[in-house]
């Protein structure tokens, strides 16, 4: 049977974040536990494993536009991608407002999406809460008018439009080459990506608390590896032929668009899915990706023999992870992603609301 373009482009972000999460269930990697490990007994090597992956996927961003298989141009308007990493409206207090709500929250909800989608693959049942809720709340913020009501009224008169000071994204190559007056800012962008990937990679490297553990190496290749797969796919030769497929399309699949992985608007997503008939055009390439990540994960857990059912230890316990997951669907909608999101996807296009989030 052949498959459509849309049916192909859903089943590689699948299979891209079945790995993942395979892979991260056996590593353990972890964006809270890392800041956790580091706090709390002053081991860094989790969270050099996760610097490593932004530097893995900066360099490979860099190589796959200079070798013109992928135009992150394509990261700048939110008719081509999703979200629009790159734009030049700079929305501040959105990174920073939905940046300290998504990470209150998935310190309650004991991890981040990526972290609650492979606890559940594992047999995590608080997980599955925090999903339910986590979705919910990500429903509403994308689906329905509360941001509008409750967030934007206060904050859009703080954004930044970067166009009307002459410079086309809040891409760091495009702020710096702005500021001193370059026409062509891209010479800026692969000097300035190149040399913090590499600074990024030599910090991780160098530490004995990543290099003693294999799998914190191997943790940060798996995430790097899948966020750069995941633009590929969505924007590279695949991706462009999904594009134009889906502008002649009569009822045109759900967020086509140059994207990588992200774990807080597939929930919504699901939502939407299931409010509305569950159709096929809105399957998106990030519930495609949840849902791999799920299975990655449960097959691991299978295989290795560690799947284990766990359940609430009290009623504080599911009180934390009810408010954590409400509170990671709203920061991580109003924020344009997780710590996967916005923290490996969103830093690999060198945008500074990335950062900032």
């Amino acid at each position: 049977m052949d498959l459509t373009i849309f049916q192909q482009v859903l089943l590689y972000a699948f299979l891209i974040a079945a790995v993942m999460g395979a892979l991260v269930n056996k590593t353990n990697f972890c964006t809270m536990g890392a800041v956790s490990d580091w706090v709390n007994m002053g081991d860094t090597g989790r969270f050099r494993a996760w610097v490593f992956a932004m530097a893995l996927a900066i360099a490979g961003v860099l190589v796959m536009q200079a070798g013109g298989v992928l135009d992150t141009r394509l990261a700048v308007s939110g008719d081509s991608a999703f979200p629009p990493y790159r734009t030049a409206m700079f929305a501040w207090p959105r990174y920073l407002v939905g940046g300290l709500l998504f990470g209150i929250g998935m310190t309650l909800a004991s991890g981040c999406g990526n972290k609650t989608l492979v606890r559940i693959g594992g047999g995590n049942l608080k997980s599955v809460l925090v999903l339910l809720v986590m979705g919910g709340a990500a429903y509403l913020m994308m689906f329905t008018d509360f941001m509008a009501k409750v967030f934007l009224p206060w904050m859009q008169p703080l954004f930044l439009n970067l166009g009307d000071m002459g410079i086309s994204s809040q891409g760091l190559g495009d702020l710096v080459g702005g500021a001193l007056g370059m026409d062509n800012t891209l010479a800026v962008r692969y000097v300035l990506g190149g040399l913090l990937a590499l600074g990024l990679a030599v910090w991780a490297l160098r530490s004995a608390d990543f290099r003693s553990r294999f799998d914190n190496l191997l943790g940060g290749i798996a995430v790097g590896l899948a966020i750069l797969g995941g633009w590929y796919v969505s924007a590279g030769p695949m991706g462009q032929a999904w594009v134009e497929e889906a502008e002649f399309a009569d009822t045109p699949p759900l967020h086509v668009a140059a994207q990588s992985y992200t774990f807080v608007s597939p929930t919504g997503d699901l939502y939407n899915w299931l409010m509305r008939g569950m159709a096929d055009h809105l399957v998106s390439f990030g519930m495609a990706a949840a849902l791999g990540v799920i299975v990655g994960s449960f097959l691991y857990a299978v295989l290795s023999r560690s799947f284990r059912i766990e359940w609430f230890s009290s009623l504080k316990d599911f009180i934390n992870h009810l408010v954590g997951g409400a509170l990671m669907g709203i920061g991580g909608v109003l924020g344009m992603g997780c710590t996967i999101g916005q923290g490996v996807t969103g830093v690999s296009t060198l945008a500074l609301g990335s950062f900032m989030t």
